[in-house]
């Protein structure tokens, strides 16, 4: 490990909106962490953060946690909201099957994914963050009627998550292969992570789907 990976996990241990495997929350990141009763959003597999800060700002009157395993990627995202001052934005590094040990039922009410690994090879299917392996894990922590959103480069994980959403007739509430050429463009969907960037860059169209369980 490179001398700049072991200085960012040593940082994250200091940071106070970086949480390692700890499970203390469960329940209480409304009146513990965020000391407000405002809605709880989850980026998973949220890399360096850039989405999770960037909807922390668009929204403070909502609270946002950004999840992924790797602390290196976390570390940028956690150190950008401590620089800015940003309050209402948290990370979580864990695996994202674990999601229940970590939260309460009920206690989120709203999921991003953006960008995931699509896990192509038919062998891996029960890694795609939407298949009903993962959308199983997230129930239970989901507040009644909660929205799930997508963002996608890869064109065969949006066609198998509105598959995923037919076969187990899922509520689909929007949908397109082109977010950034639809009528569903909004100020949320127009933020942009270096990766998506990079791909817009190559002519890449963006998928984007929104739904509930």
């Amino acid at each position: 490990m490179g001398k700049n990976k072991l200085r960012q996990f040593a940082e994250l241990d200091t940071f106070h909106n970086v949480f390692q495997k700890d499970g203390s929350l469960k329940g209480k990141w409304s009146t513990e962490f965020f000391k407000n009763d405002h809605p709880i959003v989850l980026e998973l597999a949220c890399g360096k953060g850039e989405y999770t800060v960037n909807l922390s700002k668009k929204f403070p009157e909502k609270n946002f946690i950004g999840i992924d395993l790797k602390g290196n990627r976390l570390w940028t995202g956690a150190k950008m909201a401590i620089e800015e001052q940003i309050n209402n934005v948290a990370f979580l590094r864990i695996q994202i099957e674990h999601l229940q040990s970590y939260f309460e039922h009920n206690e989120v009410d709203e999921i991003w994914i953006t960008f995931p690994d699509p896990q192509p090879q038919v062998s891996r299917e029960k890694k795609r963050l939407t298949s009903m392996r993962f959308l199983e894990v997230y129930r239970p922590i989901l507040k009644e009627n909660a929205i799930i959103h997508l963002k996608t480069d890869n064109d065969q994980l949006y066609e198998y998550t509105l598959e995923v959403i037919a076969d187990n007739k899922l509520d689909l509430l929007a949908n397109t292969n082109d977010v950034y050429n639809s009528a569903l463009l909004d100020d949320v969907l127009q933020i942009k992570t270096y990766y998506e960037r990079k791909y817009l860059s190559q002519g890449k169209n963006i998928n984007y789907v929104r739904f509930r369980l």
